[in-house]
């Protein structure tokens, strides 16, 4: 994998934000992408396995988003 240079990373930012979007934008919602990927990543895997499910209940709890 190469490295960025400064006119590659320009050319992705303006292929992917078109004429719609901000730079920041852009780069908010391919970070949002990747975080739902993410989780649905981990869905699957605490959906198989007992423990995880309930060490992410109790971090829920913890953190006031589960009863």
């Amino acid at each position: 994998m190469g490295t960025f240079t400064d006119e590659p990373l320009e050319t992705a930012l303006r292929a992917l934000s078109g004429r719609t979007r901000s730079r920041s934008e852009t780069v908010r919602h391919a970070y949002k992408e990747m975080l739902v990927e993410q989780a649905a990543a981990d869905a699957v895997r605490l959906r198989d396995d007992a423990d995880d499910q309930a060490e992410m209940l109790a971090i829920q709890r913890f953190m006031g988003v589960s009863e």
